[in-house]
């Protein structure tokens, strides 16, 4: 069976201007995965993205679209909710590896003249070609790329609660929790259980769904009594209704387990930067240590969450690089932050002066990129938003963001307190995603306007 898009829909696909793609009469609005684009597919051939967007591979979106449905119609992961559009929004599970793995067979999406596709074979030229773009195209692709995949009006909202602060042995040069460093920053023990609850419940009230907890070492290692409580913080935390998330450092296969067991959702491990310009900013601990950590995370079925810092004293080419290593993980990480750098006094960095005022416009263009080439991730804005003005965060959210952190504090660094950022929500017409539920159906996809090629179509077209 084949659902027929609306005359009103192909009337608005007809505009003029409009790419018409050969089977507008024809869509399917199942949310996309795909896996790696190694696997043999003998119907699929390649084209260049059409309209003015640079050529790099994607697989063709002509033919006829199967009709499955929007999302998998199953109400334990399912949920319906009145929203201000005229039919009730669907949700798709909220397990980011379970999105994946329920849309498998997806090779594409086409909205108007913009093609996108989840790959993970991204050259660094292809990605570089898409960064460099003219500011307002690059913009205007990743706003599109993003109404094909999210519900542009929906945000997650994170809190980030530093349990133990200070007195770290890492040599990260930005860094305020090094001991190397002399700032403003005091050791302090590890928070006590009921410490943490209480600023989880607080966060909770505040309209926060995601409690993030982080804390200042190397790695987990033998820290057992330490474990335990952190064990008995996510349990309580998850117990509250609240998707919990950590940044711990190193941890090993055996202690992704046992998070993931205690209810963890997602694991923060950033990459910061560049392989190549990486050994400029830490020396204690590896880039393949972080990659095995991640891997060890996503192993144990917890989300990962990673990104970077731009204003290390980097080159654009190590935010290309940057985004590369992240666009061909195995698995596209669920949330990727994207830090500006805070400076601290008394760090290496600030001492040396080798570091940058980022401006919002390389933010801009920094998440814009990841929407592209990541477009099922979700794009956090992190560290560094309180420079930033209304009108240049708008920009961000336009050009794919779709989560933020709030609360008055990001470990060390100030951030915009709860009220400010509910009145910027009220002024963009912005909401927040509630606590275990899946992303919302984009708006584009459930009024018709996106054309989602699979698999299957693909061979039923080819017989």
């Amino acid at each position: 069976m084949i659902r027929a898009t609306s005359a009103r829909a192909i009337g608005r696909l007809c505009a003029p201007g409009a790419r018409v793609p050969a089977a507008a009469t024809t869509t399917s609005s199942r949310p996309l995965s795909t896996a790696p684009p190694s696997r043999s597919l003998s119907t699929v051939q390649v084209t260049q993205v059409s309209g003015s967007m640079p050529p790099f591979p994607l697989p063709p979106l002509h033919g006829h679209s199967t009709a499955l449905p929007p999302f998998p119609d199953t109400s334990d992961d399912i949920s319906a909710e009145t929203s201000f559009h005229p039919a009730p929004a669907r949700r798709a599970p909220n397990d980011f590896l379970d999105r994946e793995r329920r849309a498998e067979d997806e090779i594409g999406r086409r909205m108007g003249a913009t093609e996108a596709s989840v790959r993970h074979d991204w050259t660094k030229t292809e990605i570089a070609e898409i960064f460099d773009l003219p500011l307002h195209e690059l913009l205007y692709k990743a706003s599109t790329v993003h109404r094909m995949y999210w519900d542009p009006s929906e945000v997650q909202q994170c809190t980030l609660l530093s349990i133990k602060t200070g007195g770290c042995t890492e040599d990260c040069s930005y860094c305020s929790q090094s001991t190397r460093h002399k700032t403003f920053v005091k050791p302090t023990p590890t928070m006590k259980v009921q410490e943490v609850l209480e600023a989880a419940r607080r966060a909770k009230e505040a309209g926060s769904t995601r409690f993030c907890m982080g804390a200042a070492w190397r790695e987990l290692g033998e820290k057992k009594n330490a474990f335990r409580h952190i064990l008995e913080m996510v349990k309580g935390a998850n117990g509250m209704g609240m998707e919990v998330c950590c940044t711990l450092g190193m941890l090993t296969p055996v202690q992704a387990q046992q998070l993931k067991e205690a209810g963890l959702t997602a694991y923060n491990h950033n990459l910061d930067t560049s392989p190549e310009h990486y050994p400029k900013v830490i020396t204690t601990r590896s880039y393949e240590d972080r990659l095995q950590t991640i891997a060890n995370v996503r192993d144990a079925g917890i989300s990962v969450c990673c990104g970077g810092i731009l204003g290390l004293g980097e080159d654009e080419s190590d935010r290309v690089g940057l985004l590369h290593v992240l666009a061909t993980l195995p698995e596209h990480p669920e949330s990727v932050p994207v830090n500006a750098l805070v400076a601290v006094k008394g760090t290496r960095l600030e001492n040396s002066g080798d570091f940058d005022d980022v401006t919002a416009l390389e933010m801009v263009r920094m998440i814009a990129t990841a929407r592209i080439i990541m477009p099922r991730t979700m794009v956090r804005l992190s560290a560094g938003r309180l420079s930033f003005s209304e009108a240049e965060q708008f920009m961000m959210f336009q050009a794919g963001a779709n989560s933020i952190f709030n609360g008055d504090k990001l470990l060390t660094t100030d951030n915009p307190d709860y009220d400010e950022d509910m009145n910027l929500f009220a002024k963009l017409g912005l909401r927040g995603k509630p606590a275990h539920a899946g992303p919302l159906e984009p708006p584009a996809v459930r009024d018709g306007f996106v054309e989602v090629t699979t698999v299957r179509a693909k061979l039923q077209q080819a017989a």
